[in-house]
């Protein structure tokens, strides 16, 4: 049996717990509706496949992202505004020359994606200044030692919990008709490490819980504005970088980027996010 059919296989088991909040994501739009794809790189497919043609130089949209994947899946008109790096208030507003995201939202979408909020906890910045070589320096800044853990100020997630809400607020205003689907950040960080996670004890832990807030301050917007939840942090528990078949990679000593940026999903994170959203 082969991943694909693997994969579709356990997506009809899981599915069902997986989704959260007003609806169910197997209502799909019909084929020729508008679907519009917002977020960070996590949405974009950093370093996965071909960048889109017209995609802004610091976006990094690639082909095979998965709002593209689904699109494609379900004949549905997508327009892709994810872009790397962004943060909660470059959906709501320009980030220098490129336009809000949201407005690309009209009245006639039908889907809207939102895979947004790690760069505004710092989640990803994170893990690439604590990733440490085996003796203990900064993969990064070899002279230094790798830092402490840091936690997120609360500050920042209570507005990242304003800023999520007025985001599906936005949407829902702007096409009164669309489903909007928040699909979380897929799981990086494992109960045990490994060279792929190369990460102090300590710091895995504090990042661990950083993801679990953030999925969870995501998943309570959604109930709370009638949108929905994708749960791909808990579909891809078993599937980190330190795992048999992984959905997200890590940074391994012999990182080449051959399967897309560190400590973002690879191409098989991004076809399991797609199954998971088409699957009835």
């Amino acid at each position: 049996m082969n991943f694909r059919t693997t994969w579709t296989a356990f997506i009809a088991l899981a599915i069902g717990g997986c989704v959260h909040a007003g609806g169910n994501i197997s209502d799909v739009p019909p084929p020729g509706s508008r679907y519009v794809a917002i977020g960070s790189s996590f949405a974009a497919g950093a370093g996965i496949g071909p960048v889109k043609p017209g995609t802004p130089d610091r976006c990094g949209r690639t082909q095979n992202n998965y709002a593209s994947l689904l699109a494609d899946k379900l004949g549905l008109i997508l327009d892709d505004q994810s872009c790397s790096g962004a943060k909660t208030d470059h959906i709501l507003g320009p980030w220098n020359e490129v336009p809000a995201q949201i407005d690309a939202v009209t009245p006639d979408t039908q889907l809207v994606t939102v895979t947004i909020g790690g760069n505004d906890l710092n989640y990803v910045g994170k893990l690439f200044s604590a990733s440490c070589s085996p003796d203990g320096k900064s993969r990064f800044r070899p002279t230094e030692p790798c830092p402490e853990a840091a936690p997120v100020d609360p500050a920042d997630y209570a507005k990242l919990k304003e800023n999520l809400r007025a985001i599906s607020q936005s949407v829902q205003q702007r096409a009164p008709q669309a489903r909007v689907v928040f699909v979380q950040y897929v799981t990086l960080v494992p109960d045990e490490l490994c060279e792929a996670t190369p990460l102090s004890i300590n710091f895995g832990k504090v990042i661990a819980k950083i993801a679990i807030k953030l999925a969870a301050i995501t998943k309570k917007v959604a109930d709370e504005t009638g949108a929905q939840a994708l749960a791909a942090d808990k579909l891809s528990r078993g599937h980190t970088p330190c795992d048999a078949v992984p959905w997200a990679t890590g940074l391994p000593l012999d990182f080449d980027r051959s399967n897309g940026a560190a400590w973002h999903p690879n191409t098989a994170g991004h076809l399991a996010i797609a199954e998971a959203m088409a699957a009835r």
